[in-house]
């Protein structure tokens, strides 16, 4: 049966683990693994504009000797006159797997469920699940293993990289705790999830008000923008309601003193975070934007053997 990749708890705990072991591997041994030699064709498919995902995939495909078909959806029939389903029934026949950066989560449930070829969600506006591995493989590598951590995200609780955080950290069974204001709350149906997944791998989900509370004590504390793409017209708004939630050396001082800050890229510096703590010893965010590579390349072969 073909397995697909479309939010972060399509992974069960082991296969998690088990991905993140292979990705070590392959961070390893960066040539070491050529599953798409021949070569195959991946298709990357971009509704949105993007730097890491694009260049992780590209690069990523190419060293484990396929090609990347880069798509953009402005320049495709998908989403205009064809179907997700019907753009999968077509590209199956050509490709070996489909990449999908896209607005609506729908569209890629629907392309999985047309083809017979593993499809990736490389971010949608409710997961950014490719991010969260890149983010786990990071924190390992800082941290060793991932249960138990406290990890604290400050910032639009209504954001992708939380819900996915709270589906994947789950998993790993981590001590998710998200501090936002009531209107940017997480979905309820994920933050369920999420705990119906924390109560098997020993985790915990807790959803504050005051990031103080969340960030004490935390192993890791990860932000991301406040203003996502198609959000800017509200951008003041947002930083009104935010400001509190910023990430600076005072609110880093409350966590862990070995704590590491993640944060998935791009930054608006001097909104959602200080340069103090971007450029600061305790920033990971160059590893964790490398780790994208190597994470994504392990899913791609995992799947591939499935």
């Amino acid at each position: 049966m073909t397995r697909h990749f479309l939010r972060d708890d399509d992974l069960t705990q082991a296969e998690q683990t088990t991905v993140l072991d292979l990705a070590e591997r392959i961070k390893a041994d960066r040539w070491g693994r050529k599953p798409l030699a021949g070569p195959q064709t991946v298709a990357v498919i971009f509704d949105k504009s993007s730097t890491r995902t694009r260049v992780s995939f590209a690069v990523g495909i190419a060293d484990l000797g396929g090609v990347p078909l880069i798509i953009s959806t402005a320049n495709s029939q998908l989403g205009g006159k064809e179907s997700p389903s019907d753009t999968a029934r077509v590209l199956e026949r050509q490709v070996a797997a489909i990449v999908w950066r896209t607005y609506g989560q729908a569209g890629l449930v629907e392309m999985a469920a047309g083809t017979v070829v593993p499809v990736i969600n490389a971010l949608s506006d409710e997961f950014h699940p490719c991010q969260l591995l890149a983010d786990l493989l990071t924190i390992r590598e800082h941290k060793g293993a991932l249960a138990g951590l406290a990890v604290a995200f400050l910032g639009d609780g209504a954001d992708n990289m939380v819900h996915s955080y709270l589906l994947a950290g789950a998993t790993a069974g981590m001590h998710v705790r998200i501090a936002c204001p009531p209107d940017y709350s997480p979905a309820d149906r994920i933050v369920a999830d999420a705990d119906a997944i924390a109560v098997q791998t020993g985790g915990s989900i807790t959803i504050h008000t005051d990031p103080l509370e969340a960030v004490a004590g935390a192993d890791v504390v990860v932000t991301d923008t406040w203003v996502s793409m198609g959000k800017e017209e509200d951008k003041a708004a947002r930083v009104a309601s935010l400001s509190s939630y910023k990430v600076d050396a005072a609110m880093m001082a409350l966590a862990k003193p070995d704590a590491i800050f993640l944060h998935c890229l791009p930054a608006d510096r001097g909104y959602e975070v200080t340069s103090e703590v971007i450029d600061g010893q305790q920033s990971v965010i160059w590893d964790e934007a490398e780790n994208r590579l190597h994470a994504q390349k392990a899913l791609m072969v995992w799947l591939l053997e499935q």
